[in-house]
């Protein structure tokens, strides 16, 4: 548990952001509240009593470091990721404490690896990027999947969400990643990102009950393709989005997730289906539970809680399913996510 430790929250006021924060309260941690708008700042602590306010922007790395001066960790919750990651991160490496980020992005992802994997790793620093719904959840569910595997011809990660209302920050994002594509799609074959033109595949797919048969956009693709082959030897790497959820995301007058119960939630439900594929072998992993964003923020404090106790595998920039036991780690969010895994 988080025994008073303080963890700095960047984006602390943003919609993902207030579930980490109340999802570290929830596990002993004191969160520090940080972001570049000092009114929503202090908005959000009225509602927090006891919370420090720390305002900072990825402009200013001294401000940065007031925010994270005496914190065990920060949690990077402010996207676009391409604009922040870099920064914070700067400045957990200057402070000397683990990162973790909630990136859905597939190139600040990728940026990530590639600019801060030989520095974290001589530093003996962890940063965590994807520890989401979307990359982290992903590669935690293949890495269980895989289990005794050491490599694996396919992964296929299927989204079964019933809609998907996005936040302010998910459509900021993903204007960033269009524009960064030149308005391609992208893909994982082969081993490595390919950039493509052409309209993606749509396709059936079976998932388990009670969801069944649904239309699925294929290749829709998501930070799995960047987190899954960090460190699983995997040359395809495909992820599907069903078609409902598909078109909310890509309407402009879809509106944000609205809450319905007291922990805020919406009333969102997912299903993600894994299919795992080597030499004519299966196996298969499955997650439900509510709300992507709601449940990004287990997902978040358990990787904290972990790695300030101890609980990893390697140092440097490490996905999910590299750093930690997938199935002690899903297993532990049983409050939840309900998880199916092959039989050891």
């Amino acid at each position: 548990m988080g025994s008073g430790l303080t963890v700095a929250v960047f984006g602390a006021y943003g919609h993902t952001g207030r579930f980490v924060v109340a999802r570290l309260r929830e596990r002993g941690f004191v969160p520090v509240l940080s972001g570049r708008d000092a009114g929503r700042l202090r908005e959000l602590a009225a509602s927090e009593p006891g919370s420090e306010v720390r305002p900072a922007t990825v402009d200013d790395p001294a401000s940065l470091d007031r925010a994270l001066a005496g914190a065990a960790a920060v949690v990077n919750c402010a996207g676009p990721f391409a604009t922040t990651a870099g920064p914070v991160i700067e400045a957990a490496l200057r402070a000397g404490i683990p990162y973790v980020d909630v990136a859905a992005e597939i190139e600040a992802n990728a940026d990530t690896f590639a600019h801060f994997g030989e520095r974290a790793r001589d530093a003996g620093a962890v940063v965590v990027p994807a520890m989401a719904f979307y990359g982290g959840l992903g590669d935690l569910l293949v890495t269980a999947a895989m289990g005794d595997w050491t490599s694996a011809d396919e992964v296929h990660i299927a989204y079964g969400l019933d809609g998907w209302h996005p936040t302010a920050g998910t459509r900021a994002a993903g204007a960033v990643s269009r524009q960064r594509r030149d308005g391609r799609r992208v893909r994982y074959a082969n081993g490595r990102l390919e950039y493509r033109d052409d309209a993606p595949p749509a396709l059936e797919w079976s998932f388990p009950d009670p969801m069944g048969t649904r239309s699925v956009i294929g290749e829709f693709t998501m930070a799995d393709v960047v987190t899954v082959p960090s460190h699983l030897s995997v040359p395809e790497v495909r992820t599907y989005m069903t078609v409902e959820a598909a078109r909310d995301i890509a309407a402009p007058d879809t509106p944000p997730p609205a809450p319905v119960d007291e922990q805020g939630r919406s009333a969102q439900t997912f299903l993600v289906d894994v299919v795992v594929r080597s030499g004519g072998r299966e196996r298969r992993a499955v997650a439900r539970g509510r709300d992507i964003y709601a449940v990004t923020a287990p997902l978040v404090v358990e990787a904290v809680d972990r790695i300030l106790t101890g609980r990893t595998r390697t140092t440097g920039v490490a996905s999910a399913g590299e750093l930690f036991d997938a199935p002690g780690f899903l297993q532990a969010l049983s409050a939840h996510l309900s998880v199916e895994l092959p039989a050891a």
